[in-house]
Formats: C-alpha cells, sequence, structure tokens
C-alpha cells in the first residue's frame, strides 16, 4: 500500500479541497517531495544511517523550528522505535537547550562581513551524552549547525562527524535529510497559513 503524501498529512490536505487543488498544479514538485521523504525516512538501505537516528535527529531538527504537526509527528516516530521513548526525553532536553534565532555566523572577509551575527554555539549537554550514542551527539551539534550557523560549516565539522563513526555517504544523507526537514517545515507552516486564509475567506463569502 502506497504511504499517504506526508506533506499533505501534515499539512490537513484533503482529497478535493482548494489546497489539494493547488498542490495539484505543481504535480511535479508534490511527487518529488514525497518521493524525497520515502527516500530518507523509508530507504531500502539504511546500514549507514539507521532509521532510529533519522527519526531522532528528525525529531531535533523540527523542534528547533518550533511547536508544529511536523515536530510532532517525528517525535511520535522517534517514539514508536524500540527504546525510542528513552531517546525521545533526552532529544527533548536537547531541543529547549539548542533553541535560538539565525541564522547566524561570519562570512569570509569582505562586503558581507557587515552581516556578520554572533549567536549560540550548540554543544550536547553532558549529562545527555550517556543517553545518546557518539555517533548521534555529533549529529544534533552538526544538524544545529547547518539550521542556524550555516556560514560557519567548514572541514572540522565534517571531521567530527567522521571521528564519530559516520561514513561519507552517511553524512551525505544526513545533509540531505537536514535540509528536506527545513524543507518540509516551510511548506507544512505556508500550507497551513494559506488553508486556515481560505477557510475564512470562504466564511465570509
Amino acid at each position: 500500500m502506497a504511504t499517504k503524501d506526508i506533506i499533505d498529512t501534515l499539512a490537513g490536505i484533503e482529497p478535493g479541497s482548494a489546497l489539494d487543488a493547488i498542490r495539484a498544479r505543481r504535480l511535479q514538485a508534490r511527487e518529488n517531495a514525497q518521493k524525497s521523504y520515502l527516500s530518507l525516512f523509508e530507504p531500502i538501505d539504511a546500514s549507514e544511517f539507521s532509521l532510529v537516528e533519522r527519526a531522532a535527529i528528525a525529531a531535533f531538527v523540527t523542534g528547533l523550528h518550533g511547536e508544529s504537526p511536523v515536530a510532532a509527528f517525528y517525535r511520535e516516530k522517534l517514539a514508536a522505535n524500540t527504546d525510542g521513548a528513552a531517546l525521545l526525553a533526552a532529544i527533548q532536553v536537547e531541543i529547549e537547550r539548542g533553541k535560538t534565532s539565525g541564522p547566524y555566523g561570519a562570512f569570509p572577509a569582505g562586503p558581507l562581513s557587515i552581516e556578520n551575527k554572533a549567536g549560540l554555539i550548540y554543544r550536547v549537554s553532558a549529562g545527555r551524552k550517556p543517553d545518546l550514542s557518539a555517533r548521534l551527539v555529533a549529529a544534533l551539534e552538526h544538524a544545529h549547525l547547518l539550521v542556524f550557523r550555516p556560514r560557519d560549516a567548514a572541514s572540522a565539522d565534517m571531521k567530527a562527524l567522521l571521528a564519530a563513526g559516520w561514513s561519507n555517504t552517511g553524512i551525505v544523507t544526513f545533509s540531505q535529510l537536514v535540509a528536506f526537514l527545513s524543507f518540509q517545515v516551510r511548506v507544512v507552516t505556508g500550507l497551513r497559513v494559506l488553508g486556515a486564509s481560505l477557510g475564512r475567506t470562504s466564511a465570509g463569502a
């Protein structure tokens, strides 16, 4: 059985609705987003990047973006894994510690340096490290970097992931997953706002 379109589900889009019609106008984009979700969260091979790691990072990244149906979905996805509830508790603590606003960081010396902005340099708390694997500790710290300080990403950050046991293939998939989650949060939020606006328009007609 085909997996229901995840963005439609999270945005509360019903078949035949005005939002469904709007999304159908960009069918290829809709299909590509669903294919991305399936390849990242229902992969044929998860040997380089386990399903529980994917769910944990997803819960963390979407939690950093703020409370939303997307964040709730990935919390539930993580909790559904064996030992997921205990892992989720640690992730929740780290979300609260990692919340900030961005993007921030430093540009190379030049005209853009005027846009430099200091911000939180996130590190997993010592108290939570025993609840997380070395791979997840490195992944959470790198995910926070990608969400809030992408301009600061450097080769040393990649080396930290490699040192924690991530393979080059796993790092590529990990980076794709973080980028997809940021996209998914924005799209779902936008669609829900649009849906609410259409509902108010219809009610006032």
